[in-house]
């Protein structure tokens, strides 16, 4: 066969054509068999509208909305499907996660975490490297919220309904006073942990090293000085705990440790069991103690077998 102009322009078409063929139109068909999850719904115009500042502003190139069985992080708990997208358009799956994974982002913090996040991430996260998004001003940040919020779906909703119950419940604690407050903060903490002291001595090296996390991970909210006047503090409410009026109070080791491995839901005070190890929270734990509440069980009675690893 000779390569003519003919056979060259005919040989290029045939190639395209498979390659639309392939690349374009079987997915095209495929797609539009697609039926909805069990989670799908539509969403609603402020939904929709905060999903294009999602788009216009980039967010997709830091963070993926899709989880697969070889995935473990925010959202892992279920697999996303295609069934979630079928309105979605474009769908906004990503490749990159820089950023934690979003495909069920709605309901893992109350509104007003998002909102301080957006304004500045070094306010909720102190060493995020998301750029701030305080140029959008509160109407857009806000609509951008609502559209975060959605992500999961109907099992966002569900998410949300529990943040905003218990939102309720923490505004009237932290309302009725410091001492109705820090009653609330204790009596939802199981008894079993209220029990339990820090297993870990207290020293120069672990206390060192809870500083570190504090830093990262708590400053923000908290502040440089437990008082609960960090920078996030404006956007929040109810604020973040002041932990120096829990001086001269009883406060054991473990009702620190299962609230910072679980957060508080329906205030910004996040869940650290998928970031932090065991150790890492009990001595970040032990600094807040130490430093801010001015006293610490650690390494008291009642005590379990010695670890098999302790200074």
């Amino acid at each position: 066969m000779k390569m003519t102009p003919k056979a060259v322009v005919i040989g290029s078409l045939l190639v395209l054509a498979a390659v639309v063929f392939v690349a374009v139109i079987l997915p095209y068909a495929d797609t539009n068999q697609t039926v909805p999850s069990e989670i799908f719904r539509s969403r609603v115009s402020e939904e929709a509208a905060g999903r294009l500042i999602y788009i216009q502003n980039g967010c997709v190139y830091c963070h993926s909305q899709s989880i697969r069985k070889v995935d473990w992080g925010l959202g892992a708990d279920r697999i996303a499907q295609a069934g979630d997208y079928v309105e979605d358009h474009p769908i906004l799956l990503g490749s990159a996660r820089t950023g934690p994974d979003l495909s069920q982002a709605g309901g893992e913090h109350p509104d007003d975490w998002h909102i301080a996040h957006f304004i500045n991430p070094r306010y909720t996260r102190p060493v995020s490297i998301m750029p701030a998004f305080e140029f959008l001003g509160m109407d857009r940040v806000a609509t951008l919220t609502s559209y975060v919020q959605s992500l999961g779906l109907k099992a966002a909703d569900r998410r949300m309904e529990r943040q905003r119950f218990w939102k309720q419940e923490a505004i009237k604690a932290y309302e009725a006073g410091p001492e109705a407050n820090v009653r609330w903060l204790n009596e939802n903490v199981p008894q079993g942990w209220r029990d339990v002291p820090n297993p870990y001595p207290t020293t120069e090296a672990g206390l060192a090293r809870g500083h570190v996390i504090y830093q990262n991970f708590c400053l923000g909210c908290h502040g440089p000085v437990g008082d609960g006047m960090g920078p996030a503090q404006p956007w929040i409410y109810p604020p973040p705990l002041n932990f120096t009026i829990l001086k001269g109070r009883e406060v054991s080791g473990g009702v620190l440790y299962y609230q910072i491995m679980n957060g508080i839901t329906g205030t910004a005070m996040p869940y650290f069991k998928r970031e932090l190890e065991s150790q890492k929270i009990w001595e970040v734990g032990d600094y807040v103690a130490v430093y801010f509440i001015n006293q610490s069980d650690a390494n008291s009675e009642p005590r379990g077998i010695d670890a098999a690893w302790e200074p």
